[in-house]
């Protein structure tokens, strides 16, 4: 019954054919870097823009999600290596359970699904602000009590995009794959049109100073301060390289995305070869638009102008620029773009929620796959219904951290497996292999965890009691059926 017991590599894959638990394989590399530009692309870009410019680093947002960029592309390395040596549903969780044992799995797997979870809830509550923007003014316009939870009592937009996308889901991976090609050729030309057209109207004295100098804040005291700030002693402070860094920390959530990919794995044709394509090409795409983007807001609109809780940046930039119609065109493209956002979320829980429950950690009733789709709709149904209500009465900002912090520590532990199953497992047949190892698994760590520094006090917390849930799950449930609790499958049990 030891925790630290691994699932192995062989009998994870082979795990995959076996009739009740099968998914069709329909992914080829073109759809894997669709899926990773779809769901990256939207709340960071349209959404927290912004607030990181306004809150944080002003013109050097664009630094920030170089910065952000970078510990993402650490991180992408390993997740390729892993993806293409064990391409089955469940990302982190399942390279975890391989190498790290299977408390440490059970807790990615956890942590995987605050951040699908919490992101798809954190993304339909941004998108709701596009949608009102586009329909302001018009018969369809949405009355402010149901619009969000700033101004009404709930989001309903929200809550009924995500209901939508789940009834999509249970469907099939193929039908999900189309509609996020579509919206993906929408929101990448959305946000072409914004750089080409605000590019004229960039204004070089928005753009000095670009990196504007720290200053002392009131904002960030007590539990809303960064960890990092609270134990070295540092003074409350906006802007600056610190800020810069914080940035980072903040728009981070806009890169997740290509760990998505990675739990698409079992579904994949030829993993071996595409995942490392869908997931390196997905991050690349996406980093030169976030910062070619964020120049052109900060260049139309002086960083001091920018509201931080406004929900739809690009557009007000344009509007400040005076073209309403430009406006209203972005608004809607965004919010079109940010749809499949949601949807490929909701995938990703889903996958993990169901790798969680064919191991046994989790109730057998998550791994029921539907007998026509062939698409684990029992756990695609509940996670959208529960991720519909909170979206409908949280907020974005709140949300947007605790994924943040979730998804860090996911990549922390998947650069430690990658170290880990090199030297238990040299044998394996890896389509392909992080470079610099151990160097660079080692560095993608250490800027994951500076960043995590960099979260609010209140996020750790909440982050902390969330994971403090998990293990409570896990020792009363998932280590006693667990299926490597069974003898006559377990592989390996080092405890």
């Amino acid at each position: 019954m030891s925790v630290l017991r691994t699932k192995d590599v062989e009998a994870a894959v082979s795990a995959t054919d076996e009739p009740e638990h099968r998914l069709k394989k329909n992914l080829g590399p073109l759809d894997l870097t669709v899926f990773g530009v779809g769901v990256t692309i939207g709340g960071g870009l349209f959404v927290l823009t912004g607030t990181a410019a306004a809150s944080y680093a002003g013109p050097a947002v664009a630094v920030s999600f170089a910065f952000a960029a970078i510990a993402c592309g650490l991180a992408a390395l390993c997740y390729a290596e892993f993806a293409s040596t064990v391409p089955v549903a469940g990302s982190a969780y399942t390279f975890s359970y391989a190498t790290l044992g299977e408390l440490i799995a059970w807790i990615i797997g956890w942590d995987l699904i605050l951040e699908f979870f919490v992101g798809a809830a954190a993304v339909a509550s941004g998108w709701s602000g596009y949608l009102a923007t586009a329909l302001e003014g018009t018969p369809l316009a949405i009355p402010a009590a149901v619009a969000n939870t700033t101004d009404g009592f709930m989001n309903l937009p929200a809550g009924l995009l995500i209901l939508a996308l789940t009834a999509i889901l249970v469907l099939g991976i193929r039908l999900s794959s189309r509609i996020n090609q579509v919206a993906v050729a929408i929101k990448v030309g959305v946000a072409l049109l914004f750089v080409i057209a605000g590019s004229f109207f960039v204004k070089a004295t928005n753009l000095v100073p670009f990196v504007p100098p720290s200053r002392p804040t009131e904002a960030a005291t007590g539990l809303t301060q960064p960890l990092i700030q609270a134990v070295g002693g540092l003074e409350p402070s906006m802007f600056g390289w610190g800020g810069v860094v914080g940035g980072a920390a903040v728009v981070f959530f806009a890169f997740i995305g290509f760990d998505v990919v990675a739990t698409t794995a079992e579904e994949t044709r030829r993993p071996q070869r595409d995942m490392p394509i869908g997931i390196m090409g997905s991050l690349a795409v996406c980093t030169l638009l976030y910062v070619t983007v964020s120049l052109v807001v900060t260049g139309i609109q002086n960083y001091r102008r920018i509201d931080p809780s406004d929900a739809a940046p690009l557009a007000t930039a344009m509007a400040h620029a005076g073209h309403p119609a430009l406006a209203r065109i972005i608004a809607i493209g965004a919010a079109v773009g940010i749809i499949v956002v949601v949807m490929i979320l909701l995938l990703g829980q889903s996958r993990v929620a169901f790798a969680m429950a064919r191991d046994g950690l989790l109730p057998p009733v998550f791994a029921k796959v539907h007998p026509r789709y062939r698409t684990p709709y029992v756990v695609t149904i509940l996670v959208g219904v529960l991720a519909a209500l909170l979206a409908a009465f949280t907020s974005i900002d709140v949300l947007a951290e605790l994924v943040n912090v979730g998804t860090l520590a996911a990549f922390i532990l998947v650069s430690i497996g990658v170290l880990v199953l090199r030297r238990t497992r040299p044998d394996l047949e890896r389509g392909f292999r992080t470079p610099f190892v151990p160097v660079l698994p080692i560095v993608s760590a250490v800027v994951c965890f500076y960043l995590m520094l960099n979260l609010a006090i209140e996020t750790w917390i909440r982050f902390v009691v969330w994971m403090a849930i998990g293990l409570v799950i896990y020792l009363l449930y998932g280590r006693s059926h667990s299926r490597l609790a069974r003898p006559a499958i377990t592989r390996s049990d080092q405890g």
